[in-house]
Formats: C-alpha cells, sequence, structure tokens
C-alpha cells in the first residue's frame, strides 16, 4: 500500500493519511512512528473503511511515515475491541489505543537496561532522606525515578546514594523469556461437584467457541482450583490465558496458588511494575511466549497472539469499572474481547451483579454453580448485633457481644478479622472550640486523619498536609477533635481492649504492592497476627484457616447516600468478607453491628437467602427501569472556573433532545462539588433499555460548542454518582 490511515496517539486528533515510502511495508495493524509538525508520535495502521477521517488530503500533500516499530502488528481481534470500546463508552480511539500500547518502550528492538539496586553498604553521613530511601526502596530494583518514587525522594538522593555505593547499578537482560507453566504439574483433587463445573468450562475451551460462563460459587467452594483446569486446558492447545484481578493487592496470592498448580508463576500485569518489567511482558505478550498473564483491568487491551480463555474473577467487584479516562468496564469489555477472540470467557464470583445474572436469565450467559464449600469447611454462622440495644462502651465502637467473641477466639488460639471499609483513623477533624471543619482545598470533602502517618489526607485528590496543632480557624490550640472511626481507630481500640494480641492494619495505605501482600500473608499464616483490621481489602481472595471470626464494626456504612446499587454492593461485600471465617477444618462464627437488623439486607445476610434479596433488589430495579432494564447515562461538566461549567452543563442542559423512551435530568452541582480543584456539575440520561443512548449523546454533544477550559466527560452505564 502507498498510503496508509493511522490512528495517532493524540485523543484531540482523528486519524491522519501517511504516505508509505519506497521500500516500507505496512499492513493495519502495523504500529508506525509518524511526522505531526516537528514532533514524531507513535500510532497504527487502521483500515480506512472502519475508521473515516475528516481530514483526507490528496496523496501530492501527504508526508511519509518514518518508521515501522519492532513489534508484531495489532490482530483484528484487538483493532475491533478498540473500535467498539470507543463507540459504545463514547470515548477516542487515541485513548483506547494508547491502552493497548501502554509499553512505548516495548515498540523498540532487544536491548538491554540499566537498573539500580542497595548494596547493602550504609554511607558514613545518613540524612533522613537517605534514611527513608534505603528502608523503602529495600530488595527492590528498578530506574533511578523508580526507586526515586518508591522512596518518595528526589531523583538526586538517589544518584547520591549509587556515587557513595549504597546503591548499584545492574544490567537487565529486560527481553529475557518466561517460564511455561506446566498444565499437569499439580492436578487437584476435586469433589465430584468440582470436577463436573470443571469438566463444563474445560468442553468450552476445547470447542474454541464464544461462550460466557458466570461460575457462581459460595466463598470458599474451590472456584479457582475449578476453573485452573481450563487454564490447563487452553495451555495443552497451546494457547493464552488472560485472568483479570480486580486488586493488586491480590495478585501475590494468586500467583502462589498458579505456582503451586502450574510449577511457575503467570506474567503479572499491574502499575506497580518497572517500565523495564512492564516491557518485557509486553512483548512476551506479543509474541505469544507469555502464556498465561494476571492483571488488573488494563490487561485486557494487551496484544495477545492467540487468546484462548478469558477469567474475570471476582466478577462482580465495582473497581473493574474505570473511572478516570475511558469510562469502560472491564467485566463487559472482556465478554466483548471473547467474542471478538472467539473464545469462552468465565466470570467467577460468589455474589454475581444483578446485571450478571440477568444475562444468565435471558440465556446469554451459562451458569456452573459451586453451591457448597470444598471438604469440611462450613459456611460461617452468621449473626446481627443491634447496636441500638447492645450499645458499645462510651468512646468505642466494639459492641459488648463482639468483644466477648473476639476474648473467646484469642483463648482458642484463632485469629480474628474486624471490618470497616473507611481508611485512617477518622473520617473528620473538628476544632471543638469554634466548630471549624478540615476540608480539602482541592475538594469538597472532609480531611480524613491518619495518625499513623500524622497527616490529614484526601482520599478523592491526594492532598495531604501535617495535622496542625491549632485551630486554622479560630488558632485555639488542642482544640481539635477526631470524629467517628476508621480503621486505625478501630485497631487503637482493639489494642486497648486486648493488650496481649498482636493487631494489623490491612488497607491500600499498609498493603500498597504485592510484596507487602506476601508479607501481610506469610504473617498470618505464620500465626504472627490475631487480630486484623482492614478495609474491602481482605474481603476477597485471602484464604487463612486459623481465621474463624469476623466482626463488621458498621453495617450500614454502604447503605448511605442513596446509591442505584447499595444494598447490592453492601451485600456482596459483607457476604465476601464473611466468607473469610471458617475456611478450615474449624468453624467460622461472624457478628454484623448495625442499627437496623430488621432491613432486607442484614435478614438475607442473617439468613443467608441470597436468592429473595437478589428477587426483590431485581423486582424494584425493574420498576424504577434502572440497570440492567433501563439505562444511565452520565454527563460530568468540570472547569477550574466555575461560573464556566454552570453555564456550559445549562448550555446542555437546554439543548438536550426529546427523545421517546429517554429523559434528561440536571444539571445540578454533583455530590462532589469540586474536585482536583474543579467545580463539577453533573446530568443523568435515564432511557430505555432498546435505545440506542450513544447515538443520541454523541449528536447531542457534537452540535454544542463550549470553552476550552471546559471538561465534557460521558460516563455510560455509571456505577458512581459523585
Amino acid at each position: 500500500m502507498s498510503r496508509a490511515r493511522v490512528l495517532l496517539l493524540n485523543a484531540a486528533l482523528g486519524p491522519l493519511d501517511y504516505r508509505v515510502p519506497h521500500g516500507m511495508s505496512v499492513e493495519p495493524g502495523s504500529i508506525v512512528v509518524a511526522p505531526l509538525g516537528p514532533r514524531q508520535l507513535v500510532g497504527v495502521v487502521w483500515e480506512p473503511e472502519r475508521m473515516p477521517s475528516d481530514a483526507e488530503v490528496g496523496d501530492n500533500r501527504l508526508r511519509n511515515l518514518l518508521a515501522v516499530a519492532d513489534a508484531p502488528p495489532l490482530r483484528p481481534a484487538l483493532r475491533r475491541l478498540i473500535e467498539w470500546t470507543a463507540d459504545y463508552y463514547l470515548a477516542p480511539p487515541a485513548s483506547v489505543l494508547r491502552m493497548a500500547l501502554s509499553s512505548t518502550s516495548a515498540l523498540e528492538g532487544s536491548r538491554l537496561a540499566t537498573e539500580y539496586r542497595a548494596t547493602g553498604r550504609l554511607p558514613e553521613r545518613m540524612t533522613p532522606q537517605r534514611e527513608q530511601a534505603l528502608e523503602r526502596i529495600g530488595e527492590r530494583q528498578g530506574l533511578i525515578r523508580e526507586l526515586a518514587t518508591i522512596a518518595d525522594v528526589s531523583d538526586g538522593v538517589i544518584r547520591g546514594l549509587v556515587k557513595l555505593g549504597a546503591i548499584e547499578s545492574v544490567e537487565v537482560d529486560i527481553d529475557s523469556p518466561f517460564p511455561v507453566p506446566d498444565p499437569d504439574f499439580a492436578p487437584p483433587e476435586l469433589s465430584d461437584l468440582q470436577r463436573a463445573a470443571a469438566d463444563s468450562l474445560v468442553h468450552d475451551v476445547v470447542e474454541k467457541t464464544f461462550r460466557p460462563t458466570l461460575l457462581d460459587g459460595v466463598t470458599g467452594s474451590g472456584k479457582t482450583e475449578v476453573y485452573f483446569e481450563a487454564v490447563a486446558e487452553a495451555l495443552r492447545q497451546g494457547r493464552q490465558v488472560l485472568v483479570l484481578l480486580p486488586e493488586i493487592a491480590l495478585t501475590e496470592p494468586f500467583l502462589r496458588r498458579f505456582n503451586d498448580r502450574f510449577g511457575c508463576e503467570p506474567v503479572p500485569w499491574h502499575s506497580g511494575l518497572r517500565s523495564t518489567q512492564r516491557r518485557r511482558a509486553w512483548r512476551a505478550i506479543a509474541s505469544g511466549e507469555a502464556r498465561v498473564t494476571v492483571g488488573a483491568r488494563s490487561a485486557l487491551f494487551l496484544p495477545y497472539a492467540d487468546l484462548g480463555l478469558i477469567v474475570v474473577d471476582e466478577a462482580h467487584e465495582t473497581s473493574f469499572k474505570q473511572e478516570d479516562g475511558v469510562h469502560y468496564h472491564a467485566r463487559d469489555v472482556a465478554v466483548m474481547r471473547g467474542k471478538f477472540e472467539q473464545c469462552p470467557v468465565i466470570l467467577a464470583s460468589a455474589t454475581p451483579a444483578i446485571e450478571t445474572r440477568q444475562q444468565v436469565t435471558l440465556g446469554n450467559y451459562a451458569e456452573v454453580k459451586l453451591p457448597g464449600r470444598f471438604g469440611a469447611a462450613t459456611m460461617p454462622a452468621i449473626e446481627a448485633i443491634d447496636l441500638l440495644e447492645h450499645k458499645p462502651d462510651r468512646g468505642r465502637w466494639i459492641a459488648p457481644p463482639l468483644v466477648k467473641a473476639i476474648e473467646e477466639t484469642l483463648e482458642r488460639g484463632e485469629q480474628s478479622l474486624l471490618f470497616l471499609n473507611r481508611r485512617g483513623y477518622a473520617p473528620l477533624t473538628l476544632c471543638r472550640h469554634c466548630g471549624h471543619r478540615f476540608q480539602c482545598p482541592n475538594c469538597t470533602a472532609w480531611m480524613v486523619e491518619h495518625r499513623l502517618t500524622r497527616r490529614l489526607a484526601c482520599h478523592h485528590c491526594g492532598h495531604v498536609e501535617p495535622i496542625p496543632r491549632a485551630c486554622s480557624e479560630c488558632g485555639e490550640e488542642d482544640s481539635l477533635v477526631a470524629c467517628g472511626p476508621g480503621v486505625e481507630r478501630i485497631a487503637d481500640e482493639a489494642a486497648s481492649l486486648f493488650p496481649d494480641a498482636r493487631v494489623a492494619i490491612v488497607t491500600s495505605d499498609t498493603i500498597w504492592s504485592p510484596a507487602k501482600a506476601a508479607e501481610f500473608v506469610a504473617r498470618m499464616e505464620a500465626g504472627a497476627i490475631d487480630i486484623v483490621v482492614g478495609t474491602q481489602l481482605v474481603t476477597k481472595g485471602y484464604h487463612f484457616p486459623n481465621l474463624t471470626l469476623v466482626g463488621v464494626i458498621d453495617a450500614d456504612l454502604g447503605l448511605e447516600g442513596g446509591d442505584l446499587r447499595a444494598a447490592e454492593r453492601t451485600f456482596q461485600q459483607i457476604r465476601q468478607v464473611s466468607g473469610r471465617a471458617g475456611r478450615g477444618e474449624k468453624p467460622g462464627r461472624v457478628f454484623i453491628q448495625t442499627h437496623s437488623p430488621g432491613a432486607q439486607v442484614m435478614q438475607a445476610l442473617i439468613t443467608g437467602d441470597a436468592d429473595a434479596f437478589y428477587a426483590a433488589e431485581v423486582e424494584a430495579r425493574q420498576d424504577a427501569g434502572a440497570p440492567p432494564f433501563g439505562r444511565y447515562a452520565a454527563i460530568i461538566v468540570s472547569s477550574e472556573d466555575s461560573a464556566a461549567a454552570q453555564e456550559t452543563a445549562r448550555l446542555i442542559g437546554r439543548s438536550a433532545p426529546k427523545v421517546e423512551g429517554m429523559h434528561v435530568y440536571g444539571p445540578a452541582p454533583a455530590p462532589l462539588a469540586m474536585l482536583r480543584g474543579r467545580h463539577r456539575f453533573r446530568l443523568l440520561v435515564h432511557a430505555k433499555r432498546t435505545l440506542d443512548v450513544q447515538d443520541v449523546i454523541r449528536d447531542w454533544l457534537g452540535a454544542l460548542d463550549w470553552p476550552i477550559k471546559v471538561r465534557v466527560a460521558v460516563d455510560v452505564d455509571p456505577y458512581s454518582f459523585l
């Protein structure tokens, strides 16, 4: 071809045409370098009929392509996925393509790289920054910039440590091959029910056809071991497998289980990888050498050479919904990738989302059930603690019945888990003298006190500041009061009640990497922790046979705010954390502290009647025309200029088309009216399921103009209403 349509990695541009110079060969999917003004940008050659351009010019005005990357072309299935994702989620195709080309260094040829690691030698003059750097780096290695980020110091501090011999350089072969998993390394002993479920999943892999299947199994039923059999079959066929996990902290426990089954670890893909690791993984995936990849949602868009199976573990998790950039849901995009690749997709969950259950009801998804726990383990007994009747002591949050249960558990030498989905020490700090509440300067959100780091932090934009001695409003010293509990406060209370117990806090503040997760798992398995106090990070993926007691500190917390999925999320979260108890031979107990023990969701948790709960939720959604029986799309308008954002939001609202089966609500200030210094307004589109709401919004917004300082984002199928 002498002329090529190229989609560049620039979301502000549409596709552009270039001349293919003599001697250069490209095809649809080829990754190329193209000139744009004085710059050089990476792009991908696309079929002109599938990617129309508004900037077509004659052959005599075309500029030459500069180079073709040393990487395999993106396959048709991935290109179709990029097109579908951009169309469905109303995102620029270039923004979706960027996720597929997420390691630009991988586009260069094979080479060595220089990384750095600590030598164990300490410099003669140790400054606080040098001490912090060496402590946080530990045994990790990486580029100077990466080590500086890990240590939260400047590049200069790391370079200084290199000169002093405390950190040394090391040559790394960044394209060394990955080990190949052995499907027959350690086959498990499955129960008859597990074997039947595994055979069904294996059959789909053998057939090599698209088939989404919900693997619905209670916590501890062995879902992972069952879908590992489908993974093994794909490996026997020489094909690739993708396993998606919702949290980076789950990666390490999964890697261990995978290694035990297949004799080596899979290829990881998550934000914690060094750039050289990302390059190595990307190239191995594109060449087909990486046989099994386990990763976060972004792993969906990697250029697999021959994908034979996709597994979405904990498929109900809301963290699979991307809230920044391209607002896609990894669960749904995984199903579409399976369709384009013509391979089976397994959605594994103990508490499937209503959207997934509805697809099973409609016959679009198959279903495989595992209703009981494996072996001698049984589901734990769940009991509600009415906080109106059993009030905690003044200044405390653990009710007397739960305190007694923890005492009994400690006496038996067993482990307990206290769950509260709220990081930090307290969600609000105020002045007892003047009533001033400490709020983030960039967001309409309260600053959360973190006593472990002695900071006030905003959990929305990341702003942190030291805890002041005096009130910034009235100047009164020692007048600040922490209001409400976070996990750090519950941990302090547990340590006070049980001074001999070893207490550990597990949140994203303490478990920020797979290595930290591995350290926590090792301590739990060694019996070095008696009481775990954690957030949703500990609700899934962990298997501790000696953990027999779970206490939910505030079961009503997730029901606040009027969210469409509030009851469903609360049920899923508490059901998941309850599943951490009694996973071995010892029976488990769960206590749920609530002010409304008679509420439908609490009764469903206590009785274990999930079907009745879901039936009531489905009926309520149907009556309201809410997803999955109707459609929502959010339009979020933001700007640093409040007036400009408000005027644009009003313009969009005034211009809303009159379409049968569609209603537009708003604009109104967003519940989080300011985020990262930008004022925010929201509109909500509610439409019938049969309406192509994307086309309506595309035409609606495409006819409008707004100031360049205003940003308008569309969130199709929103999960957050903040």
